[in-house]
């Protein structure tokens, strides 16, 4: 499955409303016919990511005068999710990652596999590295989501 990275569409889906600079929303993304689509959510109207969901996050839309935010080289989020497979406390900040991986086109998600146990396992391919991952999905809780946003900012963005 590819997914072509998709900006904010700075429109509420469900109600359609402009979202304002500084403003807090969230984003999903869902496999609607084999592919990835993202939709945005005010706070207001947002009531948690829809069944299927294949992953969501809550952010802030930039303001207009900000500088831009610069991610850490793809080779330093790499060595990160590979690090974060020695540490199954943390598993849910490793499937984010890989998300983020997926969605930087860094990754490429070969396909999703659950096991006997339920589990679900994403398998993705490295074309920069030539390596495979096999990534838990571990969907991380409303405060887990916000620790996990907050480490990964602290390690991997640069004003």
């Amino acid at each position: 499955m590819e997914y072509e990275h998709v900006h904010c569409t700075r429109r509420c889906a469900a109600t359609g409303r402009e979202l304002r600079p500084g403003e807090a929303f969230y984003s999903v993304l869902t496999d609607e016919a084999a592919k990835l689509v993202r939709q945005d959510y005010s706070a207001e109207a947002w009531t948690g990511p829809p069944a299927g969901a294949v992953g969501w996050w809550k952010s802030h839309l930039g303001q207009p005068t900000k500088r831009p935010v610069h991610w850490a080289p793809n080779d330093v989020m790499l060595d990160l999710l590979d690090q974060l497979a020695q540490d199954p406390q943390r598993a849910d900040m490793r499937y984010v990652l890989a998300l983020l991986l997926i969605r930087r086109r860094v990754c490429r998600l070969e396909q999703t596999v659950r096991d006997e146990a339920n589990q679900e396992t994403l398998h993705l391919f490295c074309p920069r590295r030539q390596t495979e991952y096999r990534v838990a999905v571990v969907m991380p809780d409303q405060r887990r989501t916000q620790e996990i946003q907050d480490e990964l900012a602290r390690l991997l963005f640069a004003a």
